[in-house]
């Protein structure tokens, strides 16, 4: 069965995009459920289709796409399959965007810029979303961006209990990467009762994917340091904080991430000597060329399969975090 029932009443359906579906069917073996058999492809001209192959009218219907390159592709193929649901009666339709897409372009930082991250969810509405489910959005006021519900997922438990086990030392200093990170960088350094140290940034808004350090307050001096983050795209401004916690004594960096969108030179970055570890989760796929030694690699789909758990049961998804963030 692709579709789950509940006292004959209730029906999970379960839809993939192309970009990543090797996540879809993890979360579906979490469920205990199949992922519906779609007829998905691109035209010679670069147009896309969709069509499932079994009914989904009166369906709870979750959408699942990761948003990797070529993002634009990814994006309308599931604005695509979510009119399909709509044209095809499913009752509810839940977009699950693990990575929220344009996620960084959520302000206008300057005159005569987008607001990207508000035209995604807009595009959702208008396809037929009925909710969006989204793992550590880059900016918290994306959910209200959307007209409906935004069930917003941390990943922090997954990455904290990863090195519960396996970190036993007491000389560790949590670090924020710049100063938007603090408030999650507050959470860990509580969970995990070590101090706080915050890496003062200052961005090119002419320049993508550049920032220059400029200060480190909190003493790093002898700790192993854990930099927290929500996302790792070039690994360039990442690695010049890590090269600044050795700079200024830190005995060791680990970096602690949600989303690897390695792109570019990001491995190169990432590989260095001042970086000893990097930790993520797989909300994005990570191809053979994007993996390296310094890599460790936590699954999501857990996470999500509980999240869409509670959503179709009715239940409780802010309760799966309590305290988290």
């Amino acid at each position: 069965m692709s579709s789950i029932e509940m006292a004959g009443q209730k029906k999970l359906v379960l839809i993939t995009g192309r970009a990543y579906p090797e996540l879809a069917e993890q979360v579906a073996a979490e469920l205990g459920a199949e992922l519906v058999p779609t007829d998905a492809r691109t035209f010679a001209n670069g147009e896309l289709y969709a069509r499932f192959d079994e009914s989904v009218r009166g369906a709870d219907a979750f959408v699942i796409q990761s948003h990797t390159n070529p993002i634009n592709e990814w994006l309308m193929e599931q604005l695509i399959m979510v009119d399909a649901l709509k044209r095809a009666s499913a009752k509810r339709i839940t977009v699950v965007a693990p990575f929220y897409p344009y996620s960084r372009q959520d302000k206008k930082g300057r005159g005569r810029e987008p607001i990207s991250a508000r035209l995604v969810a807009d595009l959702f509405k208008a396809a037929g979303a009925d909710r969006i489910m989204s793992v550590d959005l880059h900016a918290p006021q994306i959910q209200g961006f959307f007209d409906g519900p935004v069930d917003h997922l941390f990943a922090m438990p997954v990455l904290l209990e990863h090195f519960k086990k396996t970190i036993k030392r007491d000389d560790i200093t949590v670090v924020s990467p710049d100063m938007g990170r603090v408030r999650v960088a507050d959470v860990w350094s509580d969970k995990l009762d070590a101090p706080l140290a915050i890496i003062h940034k200052r961005r090119d808004p002419s320049v993508a994917n550049e920032a220059t350090v400029h200060g480190i307050v909190g003493d790093v001096k002898d700790r192993w340091c854990i930099m927290v983050d929500d996302m790792i795209d070039t690994g360039g401004t990442i690695s010049k904080a890590a090269q600044a916690l050795k700079d200024n004594g830190a005995k060791g960096v680990t970096i602690a991430t949600t989303h690897a969108i390695f792109s570019g030179k990001a491995i190169e970055h990432l590989s260095q000597d001042f970086i000893d570890q990097v930790v993520v989760t797989d909300t994005l796929p990570l191809t053979p060329e994007k993996r390296f030694d310094k890599l460790t690699v936590l699954p999501i789909a857990p996470l999500l399969a509980k999240a869409i758990h509670e959503v179709f049961e009715d239940g409780s998804v802010t309760s799966m975090f309590e305290g988290a963030a």
